[in-house]
């Protein structure tokens, strides 16, 4: 619940620790806000505090210009609020409404249209096309203000079918065209290489422990980290590529530079640079929480910050936590670089052994002779089994479906028991 007294106090003094968590829509003006915005704060009687920029958007209101909703960190308060509510926001990320409708994403998630909507309007404030649709225009916003993509690549980019409902959505929601919003921009000539994001976080985040985390366990080939910034392969709707993801100055964000082979949509590669990093997540909470604990008090006080690492790819991390069963943590780096190497594809583009190849797809493993990395039969047979159920679409590992019948699912599978399906679950 939005309680309008603390809602306005954080207003006031923009308090970062409240940027994303609502936001604020001014009946006077017509514009909805970050909490942080540095325009003159309005009177209180004029503002309407609201869970979600698809809320401020469904009551009427458009993104403000300055502070820019589209760059807001996350909500985490949906996820907690109803796991079939996460779920649903996850499958929305991925891109599953831009091209089906409401009662295919119910029939996903294992509840009626009806029920779905009634528990958006509950913990959202709005519907899930709403949802995908504010999503797509705040992220061509984005995609506007930080890139000189043109504006056909944008919409590509953003998740559009057509530069004409592009242009539509953006003028709905902006009250004029898409060119008229980059005017202080001058778009470079050509396609560029490649194009740079910005992703916020509420800090503090413990940036160098993550860095840490995954150069450990940095599939050779795939991933790297170096120089305190994290490489690795990506395929995006069948076109690959390289990202790079480094730690940008102010305010606090990520920068993520993404170089593909062509135009490709992107917003489901954003929310899996979020995952990875954790960048979701309510450090102060949590921090405040684990700090009330004897032993971990001085741990939270020497690094602040902590986040769980997620993972860029559901079933890589899967094979990943099998090639680690009774193995040191180095020693299944060694396995998972092997298999990389001998069922992995090259990556195009620049050339650079640290990171160029693409993961095996599960189509390709299923039928893989893994045993040749020098694996023992038994974790061969797992991971095929893995594979095959990934590839048929029996198994999900995209954070969408219920955990337990996730964790049931593959503790089904040969091979695979509660310690590797727990950890795949954390991650």
């Amino acid at each position: 619940m939005l309680e309008p007294d603390l809602c306005y106090r954080a207003l006031q003094t923009r308090d970062r620790r409240f940027d994303g968590r609502f936001f604020v829509a001014v009946r006077s003006t017509g514009v909805f806000c970050r909490p942080i915005c540095p325009a003159r704060t309005p009177r209180s009687e004029n503002c309407l505090f609201v869970a979600s920029a698809a809320a401020a958007r469904e009551a009427g209101f458009r993104p403000c210009l300055r502070c820019r909703p589209e760059a807001a960190p996350g909500t985490p308060a949906w996820a907690g609020t109803s796991a079939t509510v996460g779920r649903a926001l996850r499958l929305i990320d991925s891109g599953v409404l831009d091209e089906g409708d409401v009662d295919a994403l119910a029939a996903r998630l294992g509840v009626g249209s009806r029920h779905l909507r009634r528990l958006f309007a509950q913990h959202v404030g709005a519907s899930p096309r709403s949802v995908a649709q504010t999503r797509r225009v705040l992220f061509a916003k984005k995609l506007i203000d930080e890139t000189d993509l043109s504006m056909v690549e944008v919409a590509l980019a953003a998740g559009y079918t057509s530069v004409r409902r592009f242009n539509a959505a953006v003028r709905g929601a902006y009250g004029r065209p898409p060119r008229d919003l980059r005017r202080r921009r001058s778009a470079g000539a050509g396609r560029p290489s490649e194009l740079t994001l910005h992703l916020t976080y509420r800090p503090p985040l413990a940036f160098d422990e993550l860095l840490a985390f995954l150069a450990f366990r940095a599939i050779p080939g795939v991933e790297s980290v170096e120089a305190g910034c994290y490489r690795r392969t990506i395929e995006v709707d069948g076109v690959p590529g390289r990202l790079t993801v480094r730690q940008a100055g102010k305010p606090p964000a990520l920068t993520v530079t993404v170089a593909l082979a062509e135009p490709a949509p992107l917003v489901a590669l954003v929310g899996q640079v979020r995952r990875l990093f954790d960048l979701e997540a309510d450090p102060a909470s949590i921090d405040a929480h684990l700090a009330a604990d004897p032993i971990l008090a001085h741990v939270v006080a020497a690094h602040p910050g902590l986040r769980v690492p997620g993972a860029f790819d559901g079933f890589e991390l899967a094979v990943r936590a099998i090639l680690g069963q009774q193995v040191s943590v180095r020693g299944a780096t060694t396995l998972a670089g092997r298999l990389v190497e001998r069922f992995g594809t090259p990556c195009p583009g620049e050339s650079d052994a640290a990171v160029s190849r693409l993961f095996p797809r599960p189509e390709r493993l299923a039928r893989a002779r893994v045993e040749a990395i020098g694996l023992p039969a038994a974790r061969a047979g797992a991971i095929r089994a893995l594979a095959r159920a990934v590839a048929s679409g029996d198994l999900v590992l995209d954070g969408s479906a219920d955990l337990d019948e996730t964790c049931a699912a593959l503790e089904a599978l040969p091979g695979i028991g509660p310690w590797t399906s727990a950890y795949v679950a954390m991650r």
